[in-house]
């Protein structure tokens, strides 16, 4: 991370001077915007959904950010905020496609599919596959795992679980996509 947690600290203490506060704000999302459009994006796949919810978690962090505690560290509070907006976004989708049509198929697998440049024999469209395939919290932890290189410990600050219990969604996850891209 090198020096971005002092960096952060610096930028909260602007935020919470009313002179500083826009252009704080500004900076936060400068430093972290493009990690977190990722992270959402790689959970609900589309862009436009992406930069809907990622508009949402900035409101959040912005109303949130008067009682962020310094305690835990700024990049962990964003990466939660971002993974429940990106939950609950992904269970609206979820019920308004089971009001729509009585479909088993994940509506994240379908939209996948309907991506301009989707080509299913390509690596990294059958991991994305792959990864529709796994239970919510399996996606979350591959995701963060594996495209943000999260460590463990941070992740369960992220997720409020446990270090192990990580793990081992991890290598569950792991296993179930080495399996779906073998099979498919």
């Amino acid at each position: 991370m090198g020096n971005g947690t002092s960096d952060d600290i610096v930028l909260l203490q602007e935020f919470h001077n009313p002179a500083t506060k826009e252009k704080a704000f500004t900076a936060i999302i400068k430093k972290y915007q493009e990690k977190l459009y990722w992270h959402i994006r790689r959970l609900v796949v589309q862009h436009e959904d992406a930069n809907d919810v990622l508009q949402n978690v900035f409101i959040k962090v912005w109303n949130g950010l008067e009682n962020f505690r310094e305690d835990s560290q700024l990049y962990t509070w964003l990466y939660r905020i971002a993974t429940n907006e990106s939950l609950t976004f992904i269970e609206q989708q979820k019920r308004k496609s089971a009001i729509s049509i009585d479909n088993e198929e994940n509506p994240v697998a379908l939209k996948l599919r309907a991506e301009k440049d989707f080509d299913p024999a390509k690596a990294e469209w059958k991991l994305q596959m792959a990864m529709q395939e796994l239970p919510e919290k399996q996606r979350l932890v591959f995701n963060l795992r594996y495209f943000d290189e999260m460590p463990y410990e941070e992740m369960s600050r992220v997720l409020d679980t446990s270090e192990g219990a990580l793990k081992a969604s991890y290598h569950h996850a792991v296993k179930k996509i080495e399996d779906f891209i073998l099979n498919h």
